[in-house]
């Protein structure tokens, strides 16, 4: 019995424990990609916004 509330525990910890790095990994990668895009943007635009007048 205690055996088996033990291994049930565990298997739950390591499943929170994958979501968790899972996550904290998907986060990362947008935080990534926003940047990215970000930084694009800015590629061949000019610095100040009425740099037509």
């Amino acid at each position: 019995m205690f055996l088996r509330l033990t291994k049930a525990y565990q298997n739950e910890k390591i499943k929170n424990t994958g979501i968790f790095v899972g996550k904290t990994v998907l986060y990362f990668l947008i935080l990534l990609v926003l940047f990215y895009l970000y930084h694009y943007s800015h590629v061949g635009g000019g610095s100040f916004i009425y740099n037509q007048f």
